[in-house]
């Protein structure tokens, strides 16, 4: 019994929606960044869906780059979240102004 690949698709696109309604709804900078990166695993769903459907191994390639791109913007993006949050007790997106100078 195997699961059909459209419905791998419906769950992808499920999550990317989730993930941008929480990104611009939300303000709070550390819960933009999950959905950044639930927005990233819908698209690797996707990317593995379309691998698996044409037997190429191009999709899961993607994902691993995906995957390293998406470390790389935790890194820096918690860095930043935490030079905020030394300047104030709480961080939203509006408290960017505050690391200059």
């Amino acid at each position: 019994m195997s699961v059909p690949s459209a419905w791998y698709l419906v769950l992808a696109a499920v999550l990317f929606g989730l993930g941008a309604t929480g990104l611009l709804i939300r303000r709070n900078v550390l819960v933009m960044f999950m959905c950044i990166e639930l927005m990233l695993n819908a698209v690797n769903l996707t990317f593995v869906t379309f691998s698996r459907d044409l037997n190429d191994i191009g999709g899961q390639v993607n994902v691993f780059f995906v995957l390293v791109v998406a470390a790389a913007e935790v890194v820096v993006g918690l860095a930043i979240i935490v030079a905020m949050f030394r300047r104030r007790a709480a961080a939203t997106a509006d408290d960017i102004h505050i690391l200059k100078g």
